[in-house]
């Protein structure tokens, strides 16, 4: 099988989906944008395209195969894609529950149809894999200021490169509570810093930075510290947390 992809060109989704199909064949059930793209909320320039793919069979010779189009879209600005069996996909929501719970409301199908029966996200798996997501974030951002140290910039890209992980835990802590989050990432971090007690206007900046807006060189190191201090709020609140009593799973929306 020959190896598909674009040399020194940028890959668009449209040709990443037409060379999947083109190696996996038949045994290809789904194409999925998820995140942010899936639902118009990302930010051009700044937002990474979300892609996973479901097949029946994933041999070693395809994988030989995508090489060069991997290669080429991860060259473009782009996360690897998520390649997984339909067994795998049909069978992995008690260890990846919050990123089952975050494709569950924001997928698009791009080619194909996903299995979504008999799918579901339990809460306590949510839990558990919310407040391990959160401290390691804790302790990642910590031993970042330390490598950063004075250094504004390096500060700076702490907080850009950070963001989009904590707004994921962000809505899954919204989902422990029963709430459908909000698609506007301004409303999730408000919601999430009443409902933890943490100072929201930390993570507001750095969510304007993400879009474009500068910070101050002056104002990054208390931008820095808000941020660090919001999160040990928050992985406090989810130690503390019990889940509801009268809900017990997630199940997907349907776009």
């Amino acid at each position: 099988m020959a190896q598909t992809g674009k040399a020194g060109a940028t890959m668009t989704l449209d040709e990443l989906v037409l060379q999947l199909r083109q190696v996996h064949g038949d045994a290809l059930q789904a194409v999925v944008l998820y995140g942010s793209a899936a639902t118009g909320e990302q930010v051009a320039g700044h937002s990474d395209l979300n892609v996973m793919a479901v097949s029946d069979t994933i041999t070693f010779e395809a994988m030989r195969a995508l090489g060069q189009t991997m290669r080429a879209w991860q060259e473009a600005g782009h996360p690897p894609v998520l390649e997984l069996t339909t067994h795998e996909w049909r069978s992995s929501a008690d260890i990846f529950p919050m990123e089952y719970a975050d494709i569950f409301e924001r997928h698009r199908v791009l080619h194909g149809s996903l299995p979504l029966e008999g799918v579901a996200v339990r809460l306590s798996d949510l839990r558990l894999q919310v407040e391990q997501e959160a401290m390691g974030k804790l302790l990642r951002l910590r031993r970042g200021v330390m490598v950063a140290g004075t250094d504004h910039s390096r500060q700076q890209e702490l907080l850009r490169a950070s963001l989009s992980t904590l707004l994921v835990i962000f809505r899954a802590v919204l989902r422990l509570n029963g709430e459908r989050p909000p698609r506007d990432a301004d409303q999730v971090i408000a919601s999430v810093s009443r409902t933890c007690g943490f100072d929201a206007a930390p993570f507001t900046r750095v969510l304007a930075l993400k879009r474009g807006t500068a910070i101050e060189v002056r104002d990054t190191q208390g931008v820095l510290e808000g941020y660090v201090t919001g999160m040990a709020a928050l992985v406090a609140y989810l130690d503390r947390y019990t889940p509801p009593q009268d809900a017990a799973e997630l199940s997907p929306v349907i776009p």
